[in-house]
């Protein structure tokens, strides 16, 4: 299985498979070419469960000679950090060859990609969640090139589960209804879930025959993620749970569960 690349001082530049270091300076251009635009994960947050996740990363660049090569690496720290030297974290793509996979619109434009592998069984662990910095690296046919350390940002997220159960059922109208559930996130050092603690959470209720859902009250979780709350019976609807997720947690809302008022 691939290792991911983390550095304090890059050793050396065939660490990064196409990277040819730069000196210590922020943003470079030379020649003509002109970087248009960096996807990450079509747009997305990159949400990794206890299992392997691969993305996709790729720059759209334009040059009179022409782009045929690029090169990506996701990185962090604080502002003002030198990628190449007192990073944080450095994650590499999977590729170690050059050229990348490019695809020519024109004769001057193309678009890069390369991809990268997050492994909580390999080296993934907790403490990457959060954001990082996307570092690009394009190269045009007549020796133009570019890099933009900071090209753009993604979030990497650990998975969330939420669960919902509404009881007794059904319920006498007027009477005490018992909301329960359980917030997990996907753990990346023990490769299973566990509880997300101290978190607000929604209770939201939907009349039956309505389609919206109206916040009752806002729950933290327990220490082992548990939810459990009391509530009115007053007509049938259906009862659920909504998180609003956080930098390192994406959103989720459970199913609602249906309650059978008479």
């Amino acid at each position: 299985m691939r290792r991911r690349a983390i550095f304090t001082v890059l050793a050396a530049a065939t660490a990064l498979g196409g990277f040819t270091a730069p000196a210590a300076h922020a943003d470079e251009t030379v020649g003509d070419i002109q970087i248009t635009n960096v996807d990450v994960n079509g747009g997305k947050d990159i949400v990794v469960d206890a299992v392997d996740k691969t993305i996709t990363v790729s720059v759209t660049a334009t040059d009179p000679s022409g782009v045929w090569d690029a090169d990506f690496y996701l990185w962090r720290g604080p502002d003002g950090t030198d990628p190449y030297s007192t990073a944080d974290g450095y994650i590499a793509p999977n590729e170690d060859t050059t050229p990348a996979d490019c695809i020519a619109s024109s004769a001057t434009t193309s678009t890069c990609s390369k991809t990268f592998t997050f492994e909580p069984d390999s080296w993934l662990a907790n403490a990457d969640a959060g954001t990082w910095k996307v570092g690009v690296q394009v190269f045009a046919n007549d020796d133009s090139r570019a890099e933009r350390w900071a090209a753009t940002t993604t979030r990497l997220q650990r998975h969330s589960k939420l669960t919902v159960n509404a009881s007794p059922e059904p319920i006498a109208k007027g009477t005490t209804l018992t909301i329960t559930g359980k917030l997990t996130r996907a753990n990346w050092d023990t490769l299973d879930y566990r509880g997300y603690t101290n978190q607000p959470v929604e209770l939201q209720y939907r009349r039956a025959g309505t389609t919206t859902y109206t916040t009752v009250k806002t729950v933290h979780t327990s220490s082992t993620g548990d939810l459990t709350t009391t509530a009115t019976a007053s007509e049938d609807g259906y009862w659920r749970w909504n998180f609003a997720g956080t930098s390192t947690t994406p959103a989720v809302k459970a199913t609602g569960d249906f309650v059978d008022v008479q």
